[in-house]
């Protein structure tokens, strides 16, 4: 299945019930007054995150949603009864956005969190609410407010603890394969991945971190150049980035150019990223004698005065991979130390500023 990772649909909740115009008529009871209920609260639409969903491509063949309206009121008192909301499905790391006002409005990051995008219409009154001492028989009721409607934005961004950023043929499917068990298609000559790809490293219980393949970047990419622009917004939720470079690549490409080139492209696209932890992982050292490893190892590291950590690997051998992985692992362990106690006081029951719930 293709993934497909944004998505535009239109929401529109129910508008309110109308307030009814009624009075008593009963046998003995000439003058009995109004007695016309209130409208009922039109249906809100919701957005929820599951986790049992991975992309937005359903979207694709549904794009408006309405909620019920609601009922008008009746005589005898009687309101009218509420229309039933909508609840829409996402993927968990859906970020929602306003159309219109291009604002962000939500982000839904855990399984089950909700969402209000749309709020339903309020309930006319019915014409009990108007009788005064001056006026005991009013004719008088108001409808029922119309819902709110919206176009929304729909973006995936994947939930992953560790991105790996580098050129198409960097050897990225290759790493995420030898450090977990996600097996996304690698092979003897240069593609790019279309699609990115999760992979759950384990080395122990309770040490695990999920990785994700984002597909290769070229340059130009924060500007719409190649796949790069599709995926970029991938790397925004890791904590950390494992840069893959090809320490022996054909017709002597200059890899620290090729360093510069990516860390361009996160400038472009977030300046943030480049603050958040990178570390370099020259791969491919299976193609250079033993010898000779170390030193064009070392030789780029210092062309590039690079001060983070890296590492030497080769992912289609298997070798130094684990030791990368059992750095990164260290590396969450301590910012979970770091965090101890902390709070979280996101709410599982997001609605939009100002919003409050319907009846």
């Amino acid at each position: 299945m293709k993934f497909v990772d944004e998505a535009n649909i239109k929401v529109l909740a129910g508008d309110g019930g109308n307030g009814c115009i009624s009075f008593r008529r009963e046998k003995f009871i000439p003058f009995g007054g109004p007695d016309g209920g209130d409208g009922g609260f039109g249906g809100s639409v919701w957005l929820v995150a599951d986790e049992g969903l991975n992309t937005l491509v359903d979207f694709r063949h549904q794009r408006s949603f309405k909620a019920k309206r609601g009922e008008n009121g009746m005589g005898s008192q009687m309101y009218g009864k509420g229309g039933e909301d909508t609840t829409i499905r996402v993927p968990v790391g859906t970020m929602i956005t306003n159309v219109d006002t291009d604002e962000v409005i939500g982000d839904l990051t855990s399984h089950g969190q909700r969402m209000l995008v749309a709020q339903g219409g309020k309930g006319g009154l019915g014409n009990i609410h108007f009788k005064t001492s001056v006026n005991r028989a009013p004719r008088k009721a108001t409808p029922g407010t119309p819902g709110e409607a919206r176009e929304l934005k729909l973006e995936l961004r994947l939930l992953a603890d560790v991105g790996l950023l580098g050129f198409p043929n960097a050897g990225k499917s290759t790493f995420i394969r030898a450090v977990s068990a996600a097996t996304p298609r690698v092979a003897d000559y240069p593609f790019t991945t279309l699609v990115p790809n999760l992979g759950v490293v384990s080395l122990g219980v309770d040490q695990s971190f999920v990785i994700a393949d984002i597909p290769g970047l070229i340059e130009g990419a924060a500007d719409g150049a190649g796949l790069g622009i599709q995926f970029l917004r991938h790397v925004a939720r890791t904590s950390l980035l494992l840069h893959l470079v090809d320490i022996a690549p054909v017709d002597d490409i200059d890899v620290a150019g090729q360093v510069r080139a990516i860390e361009q492209e996160l400038a472009k696209f977030n300046p943030e990223l480049l603050e958040r932890p990178r570390w370099l992982v020259l791969n491919k050292a299976d193609m250079l004698d033993e010898d000779e490893r170390q030193a064009v190892a070392e030789k780029i590291i210092a062309e590039l005065e690079w001060t983070q950590p890296w590492f030497l690997v080769s992912a289609i051998a298997r070798e130094n991979t684990m030791n990368v992985c059992q750095h990164v692992q260290r590396f969450f362990e301590s910012q979970r130390e770091a965090h101890v106690g902390r709070v979280d006081m996101l709410p599982n029951d997001v609605r939009l500023r100002g919003e409050e719930p319907s009846a």
